[in-house]
C-alpha cells in the first residue's frame, strides 16, 4: 500500500502540520515508502522537515509510537531527531529533521560500507544497556516461531533442502529465541532503503525497534551483504570490524540466521532474499 500524497490527506491533518512547520510549499514523496500512510520531505516557512504520518488506531500507529519513544536515545550522529508530534483528524504525525543523502550501496568495494561499519559501531556502543520500555526481539520471535508453524503445516510450499532439514531448522529456532535475548536496542530492520550516506551514514525508520542482543544489528546486515554480491564469508568479514560482532556466540549467528530464513519463508514475500538467507544457513550449517 503506497502512501498518500500531500493533496490527498485530510485538510484538517495539513493545518496540523502547518501549526508546527509553517506554510508547505513542496511536498516530495519517496517512491519506497511503505510502512505510513503519509510521508514526504516538506519544505516549508520554518525549515525543510520529514514527516511520517498514520491513521490512529492501526498497526501502523503502534509502529509509529515505537519510533518516537526510541528517537530521544538515538545517537544524533547516526539518526534523524524526531522535532515534533501532533494528532488530528484521527492522524498521528512524526516530524524529523531532514537528512542528506542516497541509499547506501552495499556491493562489494562500496565507499559506503565503511561509513555503514562507523555508523553499526557507534549504535551498538551508545544502545547498550537501554532502560526504555520496548518490545523484547525474544518475545517477538518466541512468537512469531516461524520454523515451527511451517513444521505444522502439512501443506507448506517448502524448498526441498528446508523440507529435508526442517528438524533441525526447528531446533535452531528453539535456541535462537534465547540467543537474541538482550538489552541493546537494536534497530531490526537494516538494510540499503534504511541507510543515507552522506559525509557519514545516517539510520532511518527505527518504527521495528527492540530490546536484543547487541550483534543482532551486524548480524542482519550481513546478510543484506550477501545479497547483494558479496559472498558470506566475505560478507562476515566485514562484519568482524564492528567488535560486537567480532564477539558475538558463533551459536548465536547461526542460529539468527535460521530465525531470519524462517520467517522469509513463512512469509513468502521476498523470494530472492529468502534464497540468500538459505544460502547464508546452509554456508553457516556447512550444508
Amino acid at each position: 500500500m503506497s502512501s498518500q500524497a500531500w493533496e490527498e490527506i485530510p485538510a484538517t491533518v495539513r493545518r496540523a502540520v502547518e501549526k508546527e512547520t509553517g506554510k508547505v510549499s513542496c511536498s516530495v514523496s519517496p517512491s519506497d515508502g511503505r510502512n505510513s500512510d503519509f510521508l514526504a520531505t516538506l519544505q516549508a516557512e520554518r525549515g525543510c522537515f520529514f514527516v511520517k504520518g498514520v491513521l490512529a488506531g492501526s498497526r501502523r500507529e503502534r509502529m509509529q509510537q515505537i519510533e518516537a519513544k526510541a528517537n530521544p536515545v538515538l545517537p544524533r550522529s547516526v539518526a534523524p531527531r524526531l522535532l515534533w508530534e501532533a494528532e488530528a483528524g484521527g492522524w498521528s504525525l512524526l516530524g524529523f529533521e531532514q537528512v542528506a543523502g542516497q541509499h547506501a550501496n552495499f556491493e562489494p568495494g562500496s565507499p559506503d560500507l565503511p561509513l555503514v561499519a562507523d555508523a553499526a559501531v557507534t549504535m551498538a556502543r551508545e544502545l547498550a544497556r537501554c532502560s526504555l520500555d520496548l518490545p523484547s526481539a525474544a518475545e517477538q520471535w518466541a512468537w512469531a516461531s516461524p520454523w515451527r508453524r511451517l513444521s505444522k503445516q502439512a501443506d507448506s510450499d517448502l524448498d526441498q533442502w528446508d523440507r529435508r532439514h526442517l528438524d533441525e531448522l526447528v531446533e535452531w529456532e528453539r535456541q535462537g529465541i534465547d540467543w537474541v535475548r538482550g538489552d541493546s536496542l537494536v534497530h531490526g530492520d537494516l538494510h540499503p532503503l534504511n541507510i543515507l550516506v552522506a559525509d557519514r551514514a545516517r539510520v532511518v525508520d527505527w518504527a521495528w525497534s527492540s530490546l536484543g542482543a547487541p550483534w543482532l544489528d551486524a548480524a542482519s546486515l550481513v546478510l543484506r551483504l550477501v545479497a547483494d554480491g558479496h559472498t558470506p564469508a566475505q560478507a562476515e568479514e566485514w562484519a568482524r570490524r564492528i567488535p560486537v560482532y567480532r564477539d558475538a556466540p558463533d551459536q548465536g549467528i547461526t542460529a539468527f540466521s535460521v530465525l531470519v530464513l524462517g520467517m522469509w519463508t513463512y512469509r513468502g514475500a521476498f523470494p530472492r532474499l529468502t534464497e540468500v538467507a538459505r544460502r547464508y544457513v546452509r554456508h553457516r550449517l556447512a550444508r
